[in-house]
């Protein structure tokens, strides 16, 4: 069962500043909502003791890195029950980049990058439908992203906002 936190508007500029940029420092930030760095430190500390916030990270620009292309992978399993294997062994595998356990029509659903669509190809025929437990996939082609964001975080007298 999920514990939901409560956070007052202090919490919430400060999520929000680092959802625009996660390495801004503390006595910037504090500059900029009117506070002391220290406060800074000891709300940033009790967000992630609390488990709101759980980590930081960069974002790749994998063209850059010559992974041209990039797909979604519906996969449906002979048995519900392999899922755990499944994620083990798709957890092997460096071209698949994101996965989820999912409803509907696949049991689970991947990102994957690749060079071009040869690898592609090789990627799904020699490490991907090789596996026993997956009886099939569909492959989606992502031309480019055209919507990347976090959430926003407000306050819910904001409408059309979290």
């Amino acid at each position: 069962m999920t514990v939901f936190c409560e956070l007052d508007e202090l919490d919430k500029k400060i999520l929000e500043a680092l959802i625009e940029d996660a390495r801004i420092p503390f006595m910037e930030l504090g500059r900029k909502l009117n506070v002391s760095a220290g406060t800074i430190h000891v709300r940033v500390d009790k967000l992630k003791t609390l488990g709101v916030i759980t980590g930081a990270h960069i974002e790749i620009n994998y063209q850059k890195l010559g992974l041209d292309v990039c797909c979604f992978i519906g996969i449906i399993l002979k048995s519900a029950k392999d899922q755990q294997k499944v994620l083990q062994l798709l957890q092997q595998i460096p071209e698949i980049i994101e996965a989820y356990f999912t409803t509907g029509h696949y049991n689970l659903f991947v990102k994957v990058v690749t060079k071009n669509n040869e690898h592609l190809y090789e990627f799904l025929v020699k490490k991907l439908q090789v596996i026993d437990e997956i009886q099939s996939t569909e492959t989606l082609i992502s031309f480019k992203t055209s919507i990347h964001r976090e959430i926003t975080i407000v306050d819910s007298k904001d409408k059309g906002k979290i």
